[in-house]
């Protein structure tokens, strides 16, 4: 394992979990909420193999030496997608939305990348709540649009991790939060002044005709 010794890994997963590289956007779900095995109902259905050991391992209740190598890496495997889809569930209870927004207010997600957002602070997103659909992606509040992160490894985690409906959630519940909608948009300017609507207009019917003519030349 990259942090620590085998015993500690064993006995703080979630502590090595949190901390290893990648996982920078998960918050710690409280033991008590996993433990409460109303809160996972149907997660069996989505981590069929090893279920119960994934969950024993990440309460730090398993006991690897029953199990070999191969076994264990399997097992580990299942524990990361059961913490996501625990993960998922969590951060949309008032509790879990407290830590994320704790997390929101250090910029712990990043900051969005359009300039007139004033590096506004993000929020992770999913863009479905079925696992192995789409990745997470960062919702700026501000303009209201979504990006990609930064990093390959944020990039790669699955977005019903989050869920699609946290970022709304958050600030529904915590509405001071929510930042002032910002009117500036881009605009742009030759030498100064604006381009006027009928010159784009025109643009782009000059676009749309040559590719009609193209269209007519590839069919003759």
């Amino acid at each position: 394992m990259s942090s620590g010794s085998d015993s500690e890994y064993s006995k703080y997963w979630i502590d090595w979990f949190l901390d290893s590289k990648g996982n920078e956007y998960f918050c710690e779900v409280d033991e008590e909420y996993i433990l409460d095995r109303f809160n996972l109902t149907g997660l069996n259905l989505e981590v069929q193999q090893y279920y119960l050991e994934a969950l024993d391992m990440i309460t730090d209740n398993l006991d690897e030496e029953k199990f070999d190598d191969k076994a264990r890496d399997q097992i580990e495997r299942a524990a990361r997608h059961l913490y996501g889809l625990i993960h998922a569930r969590f951060i949309i209870t008032s509790r879990g939305l407290i830590k994320m927004l704790e997390k929101y207010k250090k910029a712990e997600f990043g900051r969005c990348p359009r300039v007139l957002c004033n590096l506004q602070p993000l929020l992770p997103v999913g863009l479905s709540d079925v696992p192995c659909v789409k990745t997470v992606k960062l919702y700026c509040p501000k303009c209201e649009d979504i990006y990609n992160p930064k990093s390959s490894r944020h990039a790669s985690i699955d977005g019903a991790y989050f869920g699609t409906s946290f970022p709304h959630m958050l600030f529904q519940a915590h509405a001071n939060y929510m930042p002032t909608k910002s009117n500036d948009r881009y605009e742009p300017r030759i030498f100064g002044f604006k381009i006027h609507h009928i010159a784009e207009q025109h643009r782009w019917q000059d676009r749309a005709r040559e590719e009609y003519q193209k269209r007519i030349t590839d069919t003759k």
